[in-house]
């Protein structure tokens, strides 16, 4: 997994433990439980102190740092002691046979916000950087997904052609290798799937890096096939959802939040020209509002 700038985010170890757990190796795997299990007590360890402790080595600490993409253990420790800090509900909230309105209310709102709290916390912000200048310097915005994923693709092509990007959010595969056959190197391919396996929008990919076209990818947090690819990652939380759901919930929220940042972020580096747009769009929607009228 490539190596992640967490500078701006002093939390989010935890969250990175748990969702790299199944990914890790044997002996990762037990240091990484450990401090799951007893962060209180890890966070005063040194990798000699931890690495005993969880029936490993310090080498094994060490790698596990690596394996997350962090600086070292002091960099893991600082994460962990930001969680601590923090009064937040923890995990996922299953729906329940029965319930009311109300508590079924209340625990898509904690889920949807601990999503959206997870992919902050362990926000890559050189890659975020990285991701706004090739949409900001790309003559041509390509977006995809299938099935959930392209409802993100769509949001995006929506929001970015409000201020005068040209965008295209494609609806299959097909369409998708036909306007990429005349694609180049000034142009942005941007795939968005949760699992970073979707057989489609990886293939696609394919197509994009073989056209010399800017790659960006949205999945998950971790190593991917699409992931693995791209030129630039972006990652939302990778968190289990309760069993019952109508769909990708949270983790659709949690990308609907990532295209928001992304298109904020480049709306505050062209502020002017992106609010003349947005003002003329505008204005062209109440143009066909007035017409309807009369």
């Amino acid at each position: 997994m490539e190596k992640q700038d967490y500078s701006a985010s002093l939390k989010g170890g935890l969250t990175l433990l748990k969702e790299m757990m199944n990914r890790l190796p044997k002996s990762e795997k037990k240091i990484a439980a450990f401090i799951v299990d007893y962060p209180r007590d890890s966070v005063q360890c040194t990798a000699q102190e931890l690495g005993e402790r969880s029936g490993t080595s310090s080498a094994a600490v060490m790698r596990l740092c690596k394996s997350l993409g962090l600086q070292g253990l002091p960099d893991l420790k600082l994460r962990i002691n930001g969680d601590l800090q923090m009064e937040r509900t923890k995990g996922y909230r299953e729906i329940e046979p029965g319930e009311s309105y109300e508590q079924v209310v209340q625990k898509m709102l904690a889920n949807s916000q601990q999503a959206m709290m997870e992919t902050t916390d362990t926000m890559n912000y050189q890659q975020l950087k990285r991701a706004i200048h090739f949409i900001r310097t790309s003559s041509r915005l390509y977006f995809f997904g299938v099935g959930a994923s392209n409802l993100i693709a769509q949001d995006a092509e929506q929001k970015f052609i409000r201020i005068n990007r040209n965008v295209t959010a494609f609806t299959d595969a097909h369409m998708a290798a036909t306007q990429l056959a005349g694609a180049g190197g000034d142009d942005l391919f941007f795939a968005i799937s949760f699992s970073g396996e979707t057989k489609e929008v990886t293939r696609v990919m394919e197509l994009a890096k073989q056209q010399g076209v800017r790659t960006v990818s949205l999945t998950r947090l971790g190593q991917s096939t699409l992931s693995a690819s791209a030129d630039c990652t972006l990652f939302t939380s990778a968190s289990m959802e309760p069993t019952v759901r109508s769909g990708a919930t949270s983790s659709r929220l949690a990308q609907l939040y990532m295209i928001d940042i992304l298109f904020m972020c480049v709306v505050t580096e062209s502020y002017e020209d992106s609010i003349h747009y947005i003002e003329q769009t505008r204005k062209a929607i109440n143009f066909l509002q007035q017409d309807k009228k009369n």
